[in-house]
């Protein structure tokens, strides 16, 4: 007999679920609709904004030379808001002001092209690959040449980080280059990460090392091939110019690479971006950034509408569930989820001692700055709750008496939103249906699975892959292709288990061939793993960028069989030197 399982957390077993078409509805569409101004991404997660001025999507080629490429000619963000006043780049306070103008400061060595997203460069920003052979290109990617015209900003936001308000925090090592309109009428804005010092660098220098960058390159774009909702970097630099870090805090500071991406998001908005303003008490500025946010990225609601803030929440509080739901579904755990990393379009952003779990460990920190566990794996349900209230919070000055009650009830309402998308995602990661026990099920599987110390990626994957007679005798099978599952047979409740598997199949009349190919659409066979980046670091410090290329192509059909990968052991079990490896905050 299986003994009843009881999720420790509200959030963390109950909560996996399948990505959801947001509040809003996005209508398809090939060519931009001056009627139609907004189209689904593949995933459903979220919309991408049109551009009026655009028309057809197939007119424009591909930019080959960067002289021709440019960005768009009215800058919204510029014109939009007040500007710091004051133009020199040192470190301050700022008031009454949403961003301050800031250029990347060029680095003194000649900078290394490591390595680029194709799909970034050709369906986001329309540049034709052969662009990356230019000089200028690699400037521009760096930091060490403006384009006309452009004026670089720098944006100021505040945060909890770890529990408590840090205050005035903002860009301090990336600056926005600027908002460009690609060819299908998309709206992106471009960010250098790791471009220099900028007005909000507190005590940094604005800088960013090479571990980190490769980490944030690899990292977004992995995500992005699994379905999750992010932003996306174009291209990684790396330079021989000097940076001290002490990379664990322990006294012992090293001398490290500098290193630069080019990273793009729909918006760098983020929950500190209005906590700040409300913090500060300059509520009009709060009102007016809230409603660009709403005008902008939140067109089925309606600009004018007298409840209009509190649709925004109730539509911010449904993604940010479904985006935290999609992380636990993959076991990766963001490492720093303070409100200031938490996008208002609920998009995943600034990677830093980030990790995808490899033995199940509820209690999985990837970051060994986070001494208290605040954001394990099996808390980051809990902090988007946090984080949301935190959210709440800064809006209530733009709120009447009753439209705060209402929106604490929304509050409310994350967790079983949260609970409906976890199940959702667990659900096709078995390939079952709703059921009346599958909560029970999933969560004895969970169970299993951490008393085993099996592998998280691999065991869901290994289960898609083998037939259900296969799954029930896994132990004697001679090959070792299922060796996370096989290390999840020597629990003692495997058997009773598969038994409970086939039953409810059976009951739900689920054909084999369904199972699996359901299972795998929802379980990749590659992530990326600690050791795997690590490998592609350490390379790259010695001006080796093959691994970085190697990973990043892999990375790019995670749910594809691919023999390149095999050689490479990215879908066994890791080396016994990744259990030792370390990451934290410094980058």
């Amino acid at each position: 007999m299986l003994p009843r399982v009881h999720f420790r957390f509200v959030f963390v077993l109950i909560v996996w679920s399948g990505l959801v078409h947001l509040t809003r509805t996005c209508k398809e569409s090939t060519t931009c609709n001056f009627t139609n101004r907004k189209k689904c991404m593949p995933s459903d997660f979220r919309c991408i904004i049109y551009d009026n001025d655009i028309c057809d999507v197939y007119q424009n080629p591909l930019v080959l030379t960067l002289q021709e490429w440019k960005f768009g000619t009215r800058s919204a963000l510029l014109n939009e808001f007040p500007i710091d006043s004051i133009k020199d780049n040192y470190v301050r306070q700022v008031r009454n002001s949403v961003f301050s103008i800031t250029y990347p400061i060029p680095l003194r060595s000649k900078p290394i092209l490591a390595a680029i997203s194709d799909d970034v460069l050709v369906n986001i920003l329309d540049l034709d690959p052969v662009v990356v052979r230019s000089k200028e290109f690699v400037n521009f990617v760096s930091g060490n040449l403006v384009l006309h015209g452009a004026v670089p900003l720098t944006h100021r936001y505040g945060g909890h980080q770890f529990g408590s308000w840090a205050g005035q925090l903002g860009d301090g090592r990336a600056v926005m280059l600027g908002e460009y309109i690609n060819r299908k009428g998309e709206r992106w804005e471009l960010q250098l990460k790791g471009s220099g010092l900028t007005p909000y660098s507190r005590r940094g220098d604005g800088r960013a090392v090479i571990r980190s960058s490769v980490r944030e390159f690899l990292c977004s774009e992995a995500l992005y091939y699994l379905g999750v909702p992010t932003s996306r970097v174009a291209s990684l630099v790396v330079s021989n110019d000097p940076v001290t870090r002490d990379q664990f805090y322990d006294g012992h500071p090293q001398t490290e690479r500098a290193a630069v991406v080019l990273r793009t998001s729909p918006s760098w908005f983020r929950f500190g971006s209005l906590e700040i303003l409300a913090k500060t008490g300059e509520i009009d500025l709060l009102q007016q950034l809230t409603d660009f946010i709403i005008a902008r990225y939140f067109l089925d609601i309606d600009p004018h509408s007298d409840d209009r803030y509190l649709e925004l929440y109730s539509v911010v509080v449904e993604q940010t569930a479904t985006m935290i739901a999609a992380w636990q579904s993959l076991g990766f755990t963001h490492g720093v989820c303070n409100t200031d990393n938490f996008s208002i379009l609920s998009l995943t952003i600034d990677f830093g001692p980030f990790g995808f779990m490899e033995e199940y460990n509820p209690e999985f920190v990837p970051n060994t700055s986070d001494d208290e566990g605040r954001y394990s794996y099996e808390r980051q349900p809990d902090v988007g709750y946090y984080n949301l209230d935190k959210l709440r919070v800064a809006l209530q000055p733009l709120l009447s008496k009753d439209q705060t009650k209402q929106m604490t009830t929304v509050l409310k309402g994350y967790v079983d939103i949260y609970k409906t998308k976890f199940m959702e995602n667990f659900r096709r990661k078995v390939g079952i249906r709703q059921a009346e026990d599958d909560e029970q099920f999933i969560a004895i599987l969970l169970k299993m699975m951490e008393d085993a110390k099996a592998d998280f990626t691999m065991t869901f994957r290994q289960l898609s892959e083998r037939h259900i007679n296969d799954i029930e005798k896994v132990l004697t099978l001679p090959d070792d292709q299922a060796w996370a599952l096989k290390r999840l047979a020597t629990h003692d409740w495997y058997d009773a288990w598969v038994k409970m598997y086939k039953t409810m199949l059976m009951d739900q009349h689920v054909t084999e061939s369904k199972r699996q190919r359901i299972m795998r659409k929802a379980n990749p066979r590659y992530v990326l793993r600690n050791w795997m980046a690590q490998r592609a670091i350490s390379q790259a410090e010695h001006d080796d960028f093959d691994e970085i290329n190697k990973v990043l192509r892999v990375l790019e059909r995670p749910f594809t069989f691919q023999e390149e990968a095999e050689a490479n052991g990215f879908a066994s079990p890791p080396p016994q030197w990744a259990k030792h490896l370390r990451v934290s905050c410094s980058s």
